[in-house]
């Protein structure tokens, strides 16, 4: 029989009603917010998300700060964003919400000259004065710290979101914020040479250089023209530029659908990948010094030298070698220099090394000229056969052994012999990848001859494909069109790349030093990539990346290092409004949301497998 509302209150049950109508009340908000956080896709599927900001607990007298919400927020200036995050001052934030973990971290702002363009290894001071020689570039090599810095690096003052990647390339590209990379010097030191000009409040590139008197687009087709074996985006895919400036062939290569890794020291040059970088071109800091390049054996379809200042026959030829052990065979070298075309002393004297070197290393001249402009240019080939080699009347430089060829080179040295050509499993010459695009999809000619291998291949393949069409791009609060540069830290077979291919980005896949060595086999897909060890930071300028992935990584890592590490170093590389995504256990969330939080970072989980975090302009008080 049911209770009547005056027998209730006749028998006082008031506060049994009060109770009942706050649970009620908590029901509704809570069936209203699930309604509201679920995302449907047109497989007729869905996809749960939680509101991932948890309860922030702060010193008495501060206000809670406002979670960054992820949506675009170009209506307000990046001095207003700055200013409404600064206004909480000296928190100590408590992060709680992710099972039973906390993190209490006073954040600091990273202090010193050198402190908004930090880079943790290339700018370690004590270990470079300590040297005992520069002359093999020892000084521009990697040299980590004992500890890396918990501090949190300063903005540029004026710091601004880049200029989004357009979809005419060849008109906004040119063009990058003068404030993002304060840099005069570079700008003073190139004004003759049409590198980059300062105009207002931008840099301009219009595409000139050392070697470009023409413009980087005649010299692009002159090399071509030299040689019609190279078919820029079908034939030749990858390539390497080395000491590539403000890497303008690397970007002008892009629209005949080639692949570029740019690569230059960190220089008295001052911010060259740095710009190359902010104008959403692929480039890293690097060095042919005493170790070798951080890529694998095999990999370039051409490697390109205009004026670089490497001297190639150094040391017995000791950098030629290293362009020979990731130049893939058949692979060319396009070298534009003065000893080409020159016939002074110094430039003949230079000349008739590399004749030496190259000849010793089997390479054949396949073209020589000089364009209307007077610079020259000498084309090189690497063999697709060993017969040359064991013609050779001496064995110099040798033939690396097999314990010489391991496609890992984290940390190795330069080596003094040549690797031996790679063989399928018929004993012949593996061949060239397919024509582009074709090679994206194909099975590559590195890919293990194990019999489930391509089974496997396969399988990653389509399995990324549909989680980037139907999650990642579909269903994740990251907008894509302002992601411009994109890091993969665990890459596999860069599948994550691959499902990404349409879109008007770049990735660089990173290949753990401690994950299986697939490297070769990005590379033979037509994506670039590199080695790296996570509990150490990467060589790249701050700010320089808009999005992060991670996939399965942490847990490794946690083995080796600290968490707290790798978030702040992921914090360094990405851009103020820029995403890391993340798809691990809930173990690993419930480590890396509490620290993102606490960075100010926006956090979002989706179906307990997915995190997204958005960076915000926030940096502690000095």
């Amino acid at each position: 029989m049911a209770i009547s509302i005056e027998t209730l209150f006749k028998e006082r049950k008031f506060p049994f009603i009060f109770t009942f109508l706050i649970l009620l009340l908590c029901v509704m908000i809570l069936l209203f917010a699930n309604n509201n956080n679920t995302i449907t896709f047109s497989t007729s599927s869905t996809l749960d998300t939680i509101g991932f900001y948890p309860n922030v607990k702060v010193q008495e007298q501060i206000p809670n700060p406002s979670p960054l919400v992820l949506q675009d927020s170009s209506t307000k200036s990046p001095k207003e964003k700055e200013q409404e995050l600064h206004k909480n001052k000296g928190l100590l934030n408590k992060v709680e919400g992710f099972g039973n973990v906390e993190v209490k971290i006073d954040w600091k702002l990273c202090k010193g000259v050198v402190a908004v363009d930090y880079i943790p290894c290339l700018d370690n001071l004590k270990a470079i004065k300590a040297l005992r020689s520069r002359r093999h570039m020892e000084h521009r090599e990697r040299h980590c710290p004992d500890s890396r810095p918990r501090c949190l690096l300063p903005l540029p003052k004026g710091y601004k979101v880049p200029v989004p990647w357009p979809k005419s390339r060849d008109m906004v590209r040119l063009i990058i914020w003068y404030d993002n990379v304060p840099h005069p010097k570079l700008v003073e030191y190139k004004k003759e040479q049409n590198w980059v000009v300062k105009s207002g409040e931008y840099l301009v590139f219009p595409g000139g250089g050392t070697q470009f008197k023409e413009g980087v687009t005649h010299y692009i087709n002159f090399i071509e023209e030299t040689l019609p074996a190279i078919q820029w985006g079908k034939n030749i895919r990858v390539v390497l530029d080395a000491g590539c400036g403000v890497a303008s062939f690397g970007g002008y290569l892009l629209d005949k659908n080639v692949i570029t890794m740019s690569f230059a020291p960190k220089d008295e040059h001052e911010a060259q990948i740095q710009f190359a970088l902010e104008r959403g071109i692929p480039s890293t800091l690097s060095v042919i010094g005493t170790q070798k390049l951080t890529f694998p054996d095999n990999g370039f379809d051409l490697i390109h030298c205009a004026r670089c200042r490497v001297h190639w026959d150094a040391d017995g030829g000791k950098p030629l070698f290293e362009l020979n052990r990731i130049l893939r065979p058949g692979g060319f070298f396009a070298w534009s220099a003065t000893p080409v075309y020159r016939d002074d002393e110094r430039d003949q004297k230079v000349w008739n090394a590399m004749v030496t070197v190259t000849k010793a290393m089997c390479w054949n001249v396949v073209a020589k000229t000089v364009d209307s402009s007077g610079i020259g240019l000498v084309i090189y080939q690497k063999p697709t056969s060993i017969s040359c080699y064991e013609k050779r009347k001496e064995n110099n430089p040798p033939l690396c052994t097999y314990n010489d060829r391991k496609n890992s080179s984290w940390y190795a040295r330069l080596s003094s012999c040549l690797i031996p050509l790679p063989v399928d499993d018929m004993s012949n010459i593996q061949s060239w990848p397919m024509p582009w695009p074709q090679r994206l999809t194909s099975k590559p000619p590195s890919l293990s001859t194990e019999s489930d291998a391509a089974e496997m291949f396969d399988k990653d393949s389509r399995h990324w494909s549909q989680l980037v069409s139907e999650v990642y791009v579909d269903g994740l609060s990251i907008n894509w069109s302002n992601v411009r540069n994109v890091m993969d830290m665990n890459a596999g077979y860069a599948g994550f790349a691959a499902a990404l291919i349409d879109l008007p980005l770049w990735v660089m896949n990173v290949v753990p030093i401690d994950m299986p060595d697939t490297l070769t086999t990005i590379f033979d897909r037509g994506l670039i990539g590199m080695y790296h060890d996570w509990c150490e930071s990467l060589n790249t300028y701050p700010r320089t990346y808009d999005l992060v992935h991670s996939n399965f990584l942490f847990k490794n890592l946690e083995k080796r290092c600290d968490i707290v590490d790798v978030v702040v170093e992921i914090d360094r590389i990405v851009r103020p409004e820029g995403y890391v995504l993340v798809q691990d256990s809930m173990e690993v969330m419930n480590k890396i949301g509490p620290i993102l939080h606490s960075l100010h970072w926006s956090v979002t989980l989706y179906q307990n497998q997915f995190l997204v975090g958005r960076k915000s302009f926030w940096r502690p008080r000095p």
